[in-house]
């Protein structure tokens, strides 16, 4: 009863935060909603196994995950502030930033929820946190890709050559 409650509250301050992009279902943030509710899900989900036999090897790795989601977060939130030049709020940068992870990655706000949806499907895998994991990674892909489409539309032929130099969530790979 206690997860249902934290996750009516948590998902309400999501809806309050999404409300413009939930009316919007070509715009980015609609997917980003469904990520984060997944997300949110899968923590919720696996919430009394974050601390136990913290040293086993599916912890060190959801732990790996997780420090490095909040790494790969702060250090793209940071890029976006200060080389991005934002109008109005985080999503509205005026320049496209090529530096740090978005010199080899284009989303890595994106790789930090990933990384976070993994790391909180670790900390206690069953089938049920695997299909919150993969519906999670499911609708964040689907958020890049619509993001894709409005950055080419902000950014232009830019953005277009951008694309072909970096990949959209890991170095070298995907």
């Amino acid at each position: 009863m206690f997860k249902l409650i934290i996750f009516a509250i948590v998902s309400a301050a999501i809806v309050f935060l999404s409300w413009k992009s939930l009316r919007k279902t070509h715009f980015h943030g609609f997917y980003r909603f469904f990520a984060f509710e997944f997300i949110l899900l899968l923590i919720l989900l696996n919430a009394e196994h974050w601390f136990r036999e913290p040293f086993s090897a599916l912890q060190l790795i959801s732990w790996l995950l997780l420090f490095f989601s909040i790494i790969i977060a702060a250090h793209g939130f940071y890029l976006l502030r200060v080389v991005g030049k934002p109008k109005s709020g985080i999503e509205s940068t005026s320049v496209l930033v090529r530096r740090g992870a978005y010199k080899y990655i284009r989303h890595p706000l994106y790789t930090s929820l990933l990384l976070l949806g993994w790391g909180a499907f670790f900390k206690d895998p069953s089938i049920l946190s695997a299909i919150f994991a993969v519906a999670a990674t499911a609708f964040v892909i689907a958020t890049a890709r619509v993001e894709e489409k409005e950055n080419l539309k902000r950014f232009g032929d830019d953005y277009a050559v951008y694309m072909k130099t970096t990949r959209m969530f890991i170095p070298f790979l995907i």
